[in-house]
């Protein structure tokens, strides 16, 4: 049995250091979210193949703790970096996470995908760690209201476990009419797919 001083230590933040969008942060995390004590595999996947301009503004789709809003706000410093996780612990964490690094332009707000997102608000950028278990029904909206979200020439980046590769490329092709795969490591393949001009809403 675990004795007082051990459930003290397990209420204690997890705390570390991660480079990420060119900065070395430092992260809170706690037990309960995903991947608490290090940045997953995937997670760095990602980051390492998103291209990012200055004034982007970009969407973290189930942001965690906010390791991918906070890298992408790093890297877009004159855009604006929203944050949505349908977990309040994780929105907790990912704001606090961004004012202690000092990312004035990222904030974390509840919403299960899109439902919380003001319906008027348009983004350059859209990446999401996609969960493996999240079902292909809720990934299938996801994939919609992404491509109404963005903007003309807008992108949307997404690592799933390489298990749902070709379900992805199916259905981003099928919404997007496009689909780049940019990356299959050994467990998780990077994604891209553009909002392109003039493509009609589906």
């Amino acid at each position: 049995m675990l004795d007082r001083r051990q459930i003290d230590q397990l209420r204690a933040d997890i705390v570390f250091t991660a480079e990420l969008g060119g900065r070395l942060l430092t992260l809170h995390s706690t037990w309960g979210l995903f991947s608490p004590r290090e940045i997953d595999e995937g997670t760095r996947l990602l980051i390492q193949h998103i291209e990012v301009g200055p004034g982007d503004d970009c969407l973290d789709l189930g942001c965690g703790y906010g390791p991918i809003g906070l890298a992408l706000a790093a890297l877009a410093l004159q855009g604006q970096t929203l944050m949505v996780d349908k977990d309040f612990v994780a929105v907790d964490y990912a704001n606090r996470n961004a004012a202690r690094n000092g990312l004035a332009n990222a904030r974390a707000i509840l919403s299960n995908g899109f439902d919380q997102i003001d319906p008027e608000r348009r983004f350059d950028l859209i990446a999401s760690n996609i969960p493996a278990k999240v079902g292909k029904e809720l990934l299938a909206l996801y994939l919609h209201d992404a491509r109404a979200r963005l903007r003309p020439g807008g992108r949307l980046y997404v690592v799933t476990v390489n298990g749902l590769r070709e379900f992805m490329k199916r259905n981003l092709s099928e919404v997007f009419g496009n689909y780049d795969k940019l990356k299959q490591g050994a467990h998780y393949t990077v994604a891209l797919a553009r909002r392109e001009p003039g493509r009609g809403a589906r």
